[in-house]
């Protein structure tokens, strides 16, 4: 298979990734610290680097990691989810740079973990994200309904006996899978862009709760798939083209649904 070939089919399973993952980012406000954790476990990728190892499996055992220490910092008095995502993400960005700089004379190129390589994918990470677009589909279906009452009526889920941290296990689970698999493609900067966008750009436009995932996943594979077509055709970086091509979908929707407000004020007055 072509390394183009193994391109279009990455992006487009992490765009079907964005309607699960980027869904329940949008929905239970996790966007920051889907951001928090792209960035802070470079530091993963590079040790894995500089060892002669895989990249992906280092990065998957540090956000392991990181999700354990946000899980713990989340619980001291006084301290939301941001601040705590806000300080994992200075630490492992920071010690990421530090690992970096023993890069030094190895010629391991870690730096491309920042922003990826769509176009220099391994059949080995798109298998690794077929397989975690798999086990999110399973698991999305299984919590689906969890996830949507708990989000709009916390008190409720509280009241019927639900507990809440089995659903923030699994849905902060998907979320760093998620992210994990994205960053050989677009990096630890543009990681989240490919799978918040679409959803966020779906749940303006949806008319249904349901219809957001499966619209994030159409937006999340078109935005996609038009990022590397422009990058290809004008020679341009491919994650830098993909991340604006997700944003470009956020932008057109958000106008969309201002103008299909003002029609409805319109139709009503």
């Amino acid at each position: 298979m072509s390394y183009f070939a193994l391109a279009t089919l990455e992006i487009t399973l992490l765009g079907l990734l964005s309607g699960v993952a980027g869904t329940l980012i949008v929905l239970r406000r996790r966007s920051f610290f889907a951001v928090a954790l792209s960035h802070a476990t470079y530091p993963g990728g590079v040790v894995f680097a500089l060892l002669g190892y895989n990249l992906l499996i280092g990065q998957a055992l540090f956000a392991v990691l990181l999700v354990l220490i946000m899980t713990a910092l989340s619980r001291v008095p006084g301290q939301g989810k941001q601040v705590t995502s806000a300080v994992v993400l200075a630490f492992g960005f920071a010690l990421g740079t530090l690992l970096t700089s023993l890069n030094a004379g190895h010629g391991v190129p870690v730096d491309a973990l920042l922003v990826g390589s769509v176009l220099s994918v391994s059949v080995s990470d798109v298998v690794a994200t077929g397989v975690v677009l798999v086990v999110s589909l399973v698991a999305f279906a299984m919590v689906w309904r969890r996830v949507v009452a708990h989000s709009f009526d916390p008190a409720a889920y509280a009241a019927a006996g639900f507990r809440v941290w089995p659903l923030e296990l699994v849905v902060t689970g998907l979320i760093a899978a998620a992210v994990v698999v994205a960053m050989p493609a677009v990096g630890a900067i543009l990681g989240v862009a490919i799978l918040i966008a679409p959803a966020a750009a779906a749940r303006l436009l949806a008319g249904r709760i349901e219809w957001i995932a499966p619209l994030a996943a159409v937006f999340g594979v078109v935005s996609g798939l038009a990022g590397l077509w422009v990058s290809r055709e004008f020679d341009l970086a491919a994650g830098g083209a993909i991340g604006l091509s997700t944003t470009l979908v956020f932008i057109i929707a958000l106008v969309l649904q201002r103008l299909m407000v003002v029609t409805v004020k319109v139709r009503t007055a």
